[in-house]
This record gives structure tokens, C-alpha cells and sequence, in this order.
């Protein structure tokens, strides 16, 4: 039996944890530069706020309804996030952490027959223990697991914050009420090929024939069709490499010169590598692209990418900032202020399987010099730099309501008055 435990409205929630004035009240949260809505309390999705929508373009409502605009603060999440899957750990040892506000449980033996007492206890013990409500789901496999959740978060009064899949009824009633898009594992344009044919729940399309879904949705396709049917095909997985890696940002100011933007695609080059090394891979391709801002109508608009093929695979920081450059050097434009930038690393393949080329080959003295640099930086904190980088300049970022990091920085500690 598997669970799927779901932090409801994760980062509306972690807000409230240190301010319990917030509860009851609409609460928006912003991505990265308080550009757009990432994350919504159920009062704000009832006012009818959108996922991703800028926050300029509700302001009005914003003060209409008295919503409470926060800044994204990713510490103050990740850290509540590893007290609950920490929590979660003590119910059963198989823990597969999914996302940030989710993870997968499995169960095993006669002593989690009483699903009902686990239900119950996983809410009562992370809203006690952290503050964050949950969502559990339990059923046979994790597709179904997903659909429980639902059901437990669509209905909590009802369902006591938790609901089983344990029987052949409840599986059919469960799929024929989730919509195809709301399956876990059905994109967008999966879920339109399946609506163009008279499939709008999930138990339709458990009644398409193995042959099809397999011809056109993949072997992929096939394995959640048998999950949903109760068969365990999507097992526990080991966390894969990533097939790609991205560092991009939104400047605090805009940019209009070539050695400022030379500096910031260094210092993303510098991060993507690090990041590559960390999972032991290697990258075939760089891509680097620059954007001006899309919402200043007043001003130029620009925006230029560059795919470059790397002669081999290398995840050295020296090669892929080589590479980086020479993309930004051919894509610049003079006369354009920019307001975004990023470096993607693609083509990933294991380090150990590194296809080196007949005349052009790595520095051998690259690898031991970036694992050298890896740990001095993992130790002292990110201090060692390159040339091209500004050692003094730090990631800087608009944010206007930026919560404090209550439970990892001794200044932000809460003081409490016992008189």
C-alpha cells in the first residue's frame, strides 16, 4: 500500500506557521523579483485569483480584498519542508520525496493495517509538529494514491483529511470522478488526444485497450494506465539525473552593457556546473539567452538565444563559461536594456560514459581542480571564484515582502513576551 502525503497550499501555509494572523485571510505568494503569482491561499483562489498572473495587473484587487502579497522566501519553505518529510519518515522507512511539499510513503506488513489510525495521525502529527496541514491518500499504487489525495484535499470536513482506495468500488468511483487532465502523468496535450476521442475521466481511460494507449501515449502511457487499474507498475525510483539544468534570473536592475551581462552568464555558467558535477554527469550542449523587460512597452524589445554544441562532454567550469561567452558575444545587442538572462546545460549523460573526441579533449587537471574548488566552496561558502565573476556581488532580488527566515537565522528568531 502506498501513500501520497501533499502539504496543502505549501507556501500560503509555511507564511502562516509564524503568523498566526494570517489564517482565514487570502494570501498571494510571488515568484522570483515579485513578478507573478506562484502559490495561492484557497481564500485567494475563491476571490478568483490565476496561477501566474503578474501582480500588477491585480493590484486593484489586491486592495479591494485585502490579499496579503508575499515574496518568495525559499529558505523559510525548504527548511519547513525537511521537518515534515522528517516526520513523515518516522510512519514507514520507504520514504520517495516527490517535490518540496510531497512525497510518497510505502507500507508493508500486517502493522499498517489500520490505514484509518495512520490517516488521522500523519495530519495530527505534522500540524502539531511544523504547523502545515496535510492531505493524505493511501491506495494500491501511486497513481491511485494521487487520485486519494485529491479526493482527501477536495473534501476535508468529509474525509477527515484523509481517504483509501481499498476496494474494487472505490477505485471505479475515484477514477470516474477525477477528470483526464486532473490524472497525475497527463499533460495538456495528452489530455487533448484523449478528450478528441470522448475521454474526459480517468476511468475512461482505463477502458482504452492496452495497444493504443501504448501506440499513442507510449510506454509511459501504458504503465500509469495499469497503475490506475490497481496494478503496481510505477515503482519507488531513485532520484534520476536531471536531462536538464537551468540557471536563469531576473535582474534586480536592468542591464545595458556587455560586461555586465558577460559577468551574470559567468556566474550562471558557474552555478549550472556546479550543479552538473554535484549529480556526476556531463554536457554536450550550452545554451545562453538574454531577454529585455516584456512589460516596458516604453523601451526596445529584444531577445536573443544561442545553442552551442561543445566538441565533448564536460561538466568543467572553465570549458562551459569558454562556451557561454562566446553564445553571449553572438547574440548582444547595443541599444536594448535587459532584464533577464539564463545558461541551460543539455545533452546530460553520465560522467562515467564520457565520449572524449580524437582531437580535441578536456584538461585532465579540470576535473581535480573543480572537485578542489567544489569542496572549498560546499566548506567556506561559495568564496572561490572565477576571474570573470564579481567576488563581492551576491544574488540580489526584488523583494518587497520578503517574510523573515524564522527557523534558520538566529536574527529572525521570534521573541516571545512571557509577562
Amino acid at each position: 500500500m502506498y501513500a501520497l502525503i501533499d502539504c496543502n497550499n505549501f507556501y500560503a501555509s509555511c507564511e502562516r506557521v509564524f503568523k498566526p494572523s494570517l489564517r482565514n485571510k487570502p494570501i498571494v505568494v510571488l515568484s522570483n523579483n515579485d513578478g507573478c503569482v506562484v502559490a495561492r491561499s484557497n481564500e485567494s483562489k475563491a476571490l478568483g485569483v490565476k496561477m501566474g498572473v503578474p501582480i500588477f495587473q491585480i493590484k486593484d484587487m489586491v486592495k479591494q480584498h485585502g490579499i496579503v502579497v508575499c515574496s518568495s522566501n525559499y529558505t523559510l519553505y525548504g527548511d519547513l519542508s525537511n521537518r515534515v518529510m522528517m516526520l513523515l519518515s518516522t510512519f514507514s522507512p520507504d520514504v520517495e520525496i516527490y517535490s518540496i511539499d510531497e512525497a510518497f510513503l510505502k507500507f508493508h506488513g500486517h502493522k499498517y493495517a489500520n490505514l484509518d489510525a495512520i490517516g488521522l495521525e500523519m495530519h495530527r502529527i505534522v500540524k502539531k509538529g511544523v504547523g502545515i496541514p496535510v492531505s493524505v491518500g493511501f491506495a494500491p499504487t501511486k497513481a491511485l494514491a494521487k487520485v486519494a489525495n485529491k479526493i482527501a484535499k477536495k473534501y476535508p470536513e468529509r474525509t477527515k483529511n484523509y481517504y483509501i482506495i481499498d476496494s474494487e468500488e472505490k477505485r471505479i468511483k475515484a477514477l470516474k470522478w477525477t477528470k483526464i487532465e486532473d490524472v497525475w502523468g497527463i499533460g495538456r496535450q495528452f489530455s487533448k488526444r484523449l478528450q478528441s476521442i470522448g475521454v474526459t475521466n480517468a476511468y475512461q481511460f482505463t477502458q482504452l485497450s492496452d495497444t493504443y494507449v501504448k501506440k499513442y501515449f507510449t510506454v509511459v502511457g501504458l504503465r500509469l494506465k495499469k497503475d490506475l487499474e490497481g496494478e503496481p507498475t510505477i515503482n519507488f525510483e531513485d532520484i534520476k539525473p536531471k536531462q536538464n539544468i537551468a540557471t536563469t534570473r531576473s535582474f534586480d536592475i536592468m542591464m545595458k552593457t556587455k560586461n555586465e551581462l558577460r559577468e551574470r552568464v559567468s556566474s550562471f555558467a558557474s552555478l549550472a556546473a556546479v550543479k552538473l558535477r554535484k549529480q556526476k554527469s556531463n554536457c554536450e550542449l550550452i545554451q545562453v539567452f538574454i531577454y529585455t523587460n516584456r512589460f516596458r512597452q516604453d523601451l526596445p524589445q529584444y531577445s536573443g538565444y544561442k545553442t552551442v554544441k561543445l566538441p565533448f562532454p564536460t561538466s568543467s567550469t572553465f570549458e562551459l563559461n569558454k562556451y557561454a561567452q562566446a553564445a553571449l558575444q553572438s547574440i548582444y545587442k547595443e541599444g536594448y536594456s535587459y532584464k533577464k538572462a539564463g545558461v541551460i546545460l543539455m545533452g546530460i549523460s553520465k560522467d562515467q560514459t564520457q565520449q572524449l573526441s580524437m582531437f580535441e579533449y578536456e584538461n585532465p587537471k579540470h576535473k581535480v581542480l573543480m572537485n578542489v574548488m567544489d569542496k572549498l566552496n560546499m566548506k567556506i561558502g561559495d568564496k572561490v571564484k572565477f576571474a570573470s565573476q564579481d567576488l563581492k556581488r551576491k544574488w540580489k532580488m526584488k523583494q518587497e515582502s520578503l517574510s523573515p527566515c524564522y527557523s534558520t537565522n538566529l536574527k529572525d528568531i521570534i521573541t516571545i513576551n512571557c509577562k
